[in-house]
């Protein structure tokens, strides 16, 4: 063989390599939040199939959730031969959507065989407005294969998504993949139903309800009106578990519907969509157990959970109570800021702007003792201070009774001593600062 034949040989293989790596890769990443650059609009195809987006745009996060950990009762069979529609609630509308489906804590490969989109007919419902419903693709194929401690991003599709309406997400899966990926304490009922029903707009099937999603973690939409996120992260403070069920009362909603209301009155605010991963019980530093571990700490879920979430400009933390209260000891204050801190770099490193919340008071609570009480008030000073965060969120501040400032006002109290009631979330919404938005991360000297 001559040395240029053989060149021209290796070049041949080496094509068939790439070629043959690009056909498997079809879109799937680790579930770090990757995916989202990985999978691209699809052409305009049949009514209910995969469309290119209608009109320019910009891609911002309509929804999101953050998964928590492997439902229980599904570790083998998972939702095999059932379909699980989601219900979810839009904070910004759009032209177009997508969405994310993780199988962090699968472990066996998640196939699902059908998916689709579609506008809810109304609330607390799992029937949809015929005419919305889409057939989602992935990579041009409504078949899409996920393996354990993955995700996939979807193609977009055509649909017109109004904002401040539940959209349903629907994903059927003909064999065994457990355990399922999921967040608990959604504050909003989903569906199942038995067969592949995914298009089914009756909703009639869908007699199993849920307080739980599955499998999805994202809902991006093409929009108009919005030109970045805002990414919410924290515990059950803004996982909002003592919220109305189905009435969308976390605080984060009402910072949502507020800075809406204030771009539809042309007020000069942000144009951000809101989005909320909140974790119930969940720390800065200290992780759940199992592999990956269940109840990721804030430190380590924050590339997933912020940072790849989809053109963000600001994230708000509200975190650090659990790590006062759920300390078997006497939690240190400086690891706490320490911890804080290191979120904040993180952030600044992609040149996200970052505004913190101040701890909230939990006087009344099981948990509650003087000196953790002393913990909260030293960290709420170094807060203040200025030298922990780009902006403040003085939470404390809002909802503190004046009387007694160790505890909640008596009607922001939801009767825990430690989460608010529906007027509290409403008034942590009122309390945010719609300026603190505005602007970028400080520039490094």
């Amino acid at each position: 063989m001559t040395r240029r034949n053989g060149y021209a040989l290796l070049a041949a293989i080496v094509t068939l390599i790439v070629t043959l790596s690009a056909a498997i890769y079809v879109g799937v990443a680790s579930d770090d939040g990757s995916a989202t650059s990985k999978s691209t609009p699809t052409n305009e195809g049949a009514p209910r199939g995969p469309a290119a987006p209608a009109s320019t745009g910009i891609w911002v996060g309509a929804w999101s959730t953050s998964p928590v950990g492997s439902e229980p009762g599904t570790e083998i069979e998972g939702l095999a031969g059932r379909s699980v529609r989601n219900v979810v609630h839009t904070g910004v509308g759009g032209t177009s959507a997508r969405i994310t489906l993780s199988n962090l804590y699968g472990q066996s490969a998640l196939t699902i065989t059908h998916a689709s989109v579609a506008v809810a007919a109304g609330t607390g419902t799992a029937a949809a407005i015929v005419d919305t419903m889409r057939r989602l693709t992935f990579g041009g194929s409504t078949t899409v294969v996920i393996p354990p401690g993955q995700q996939v991003l979807s193609d977009a599709v055509r649909l017109a998504v109004p904002a401040d309406t539940d959209i349903l997400v629907t994903t059927y899966s003909p064999t065994p993949s457990g355990p399922v990926t999921y967040h608990p304490h959604a504050r909003q009922i989903s569906y199942v139903a038995e067969g592949d029903v995914t298009e089914d707009a009756t909703g009639v099937a869908y007699t199993g309800q849920v307080g739980s999603w599955r499998y999805l973690t994202a809902l991006d939409v093409l929009s108009n009106e919005s030109h970045g996120t805002v990414v919410v992260f924290g515990d059950s403070l803004t996982d909002g578990i003592t919220s109305t069920e189905n009435a969308n009362r976390r605080w984060t909603d009402a910072l949502s519907r507020r800075l809406r209301a204030a771009i539809t009155a042309r007020q000069d605010v942000p144009r951000y969509s809101v989005v909320n991963q909140g974790i119930s019980g969940n720390q800065i530093l200290v992780s759940g157990t199992g592999r990956p571990a269940n109840n990721e700490a804030g430190l380590t879920r924050f590339g997933r959970d912020v940072l790849a979430r989809t053109n963000v400009k600001v994230v708000v933390i509200d975190l650090g109570v659990n790590d006062i209260l759920r300390n078997p000891r006497l939690a240190d204050p400086d690891s706490i800021l320490d911890g804080l801190r290191a979120l904040v770099r993180q952030a600044h490193a992609r040149g996200i702007k970052v505004v913190g919340a101040t701890l909230m008071p939990f006087q009344g609570h099981r948990g509650y003792t003087d000196a953790r009480e002393n913990v909260r008030q030293q960290i709420n000073a170094e807060i203040r201070s200025g030298r922990v965060f780009d902006a403040v969120a003085d939470f404390d501040e809002a909802l503190r009774d004046p009387y007694n400032p160790r505890k909640f006002r008596p009607d922001y109290d939801s009767g825990d001593h430690l989460h608010p009631s529906d007027k509290g979330y409403d008034r942590m919404g009122e309390a945010f600062n719609l300026e603190d938005l505005r602007g970028a991360a400080p520039a490094k000297l």
